[in-house]
């Protein structure tokens, strides 16, 4: 079955709200993070032993890293999309040890404000805007060797999705086969409570209020917002620190398919994975008018199935859809003569990029 049935087969399709506001904590979110693992791995294993590889997804994207599965570089990935796509790209350039950041950017024409990640991340690990020269010297001075990190324009859009492409082997054009809105995380002023206050208050936020603490200064937690003031707490969307996902799939329109269809396609052999954009406003997105601020590959989260809209059944049901979606597309591509990764190989990496996330500067 298709992720896209999944996503709306027991449950009519609501309008997106596009709300800040919304307090609701998905159910797949509420599951402690290795319990949420056990019921996943024991699929995976299971589809390993079925298909007679552990490691068969890597072969979906055989010119990235793993096939994006674990431990790739974001950069590798920019480097594929060819040059007619460069508007709907952010301007994005490497920093390498030793090099001056502020040169590096000042090169590549990228301005203040910008953001700095690790090339190889998760979950916003590291991301941070720089607003300054010393704030960017500061974050060159923090980032682990011997990799690069990026600096990225800051993309003018004020919302975020995520777009999961897949081209099944053999097939001259792919699909959007889902799209998430994905909120930042943020609270809204009411005129009297305090940004701390009004973090403790939302069952949401509440439950990162440790992560809200660190970024923020005492300074920004007392202030008392003007009634419906918005107030970003992070510059990441991620789950991890709060970001709240809702499922758009049902707003996929020809336009949007066709230009994510041909950016994908200009970078050879890309055939499932996950596209992160900044758009202005749900029409501009529906027109493809967005800008690409990172690309992920086969190991892209079905996010989704995080819509607090969905019940547990029908997530579990939707994830599990995906990891069998990427085994049977990864089968198609053994028989094509593409080779997955090793076991050892794939371990490696994902060490690696484990190592890396403890010493990356913080997010803000």
């Amino acid at each position: 079955m298709d992720v896209r049935t999944i996503a709306f087969s027991s449950r009519r399709a609501s309008a997106v709200t596009l709300t800040a506001e919304a307090d609701a904590i998905a159910a797949i979110e509420r599951l402690p993070k290795w319990l949420l693992c056990i019921p996943l791995v024991a699929q995976w294993c299971w589809l390993a032993l079925k298909f007679r590889s552990l490691t068969l997804p890597s072969a979906l994207n055989p010119h990235v890293e793993t096939g994006g599965l674990v431990g790739e570089s974001k950069l590798a990935y920019f480097r594929r999309i060819d040059d007619r796509f460069a508007g709907h790209v952010a301007k994005t350039a490497a920093v390498y040890p030793g090099e001056d950041a502020d040169l590096v950017r000042g090169m590549t024409g990228i301005t203040y404000p910008l953001v700095a990640k690790p090339d190889i991340g998760w979950c916003g690990y590291g991301v941070r805007r720089i607003n300054t020269v010393s704030e960017l010297a500061a974050y060159a001075e923090a980032s682990p060797p011997p990799g690069p990190f990026l600096v990225q324009q800051l993309a003018t859009g004020v919302r975020e999705a995520g777009i999961l492409y897949v081209r099944k082997p053999g097939e001259v054009s792919g699909r959007i086969g889902a799209m998430t809105i994905r909120h930042l995380p943020q609270v809204t002023g009411d005129g009297v409570r305090t940004v701390g206050a009004l973090i403790a208050a939302s069952p949401r936020t509440a439950l990162n209020r440790h992560v809200y603490e660190k970024i923020l200064s005492a300074v920004e937690l007392s202030r008392v917002p003007v009634l419906h003031e918005r107030v970003l707490l992070t510059t990441v969307a991620s789950a991890r620190v709060g970001g709240r996902y809702e499922d758009a799939t049902a707003l996929v329109t020809p336009a949007l398919e066709k230009i994510v269809d041909e950016l994908s396609r200009s970078m050879g052999e890309f055939h499932y994975g996950r596209y992160d954009v900044k758009f202005e406003s749900l029409r501009d997105l529906r027109d493809g008018r967005f800008t690409v601020i990172e690309v992920n590959g086969a190991g892209s989260e079905a996010i989704h199935f995080w819509d607090a809209r969905l019940t547990l059944a029908q997530a579990f049901q939707g994830v599990f859809a995906k990891q069998r979606e990427i085994f049977a597309l990864g089968h198609l591509m053994r028989a094509r003569g593409v080779r997955p990764v090793g076991v050892a190989r794939l371990l490696t990496a994902f060490l690696w990029q484990r190592r890396l996330i403890k010493h990356y500067p913080p997010s803000n």
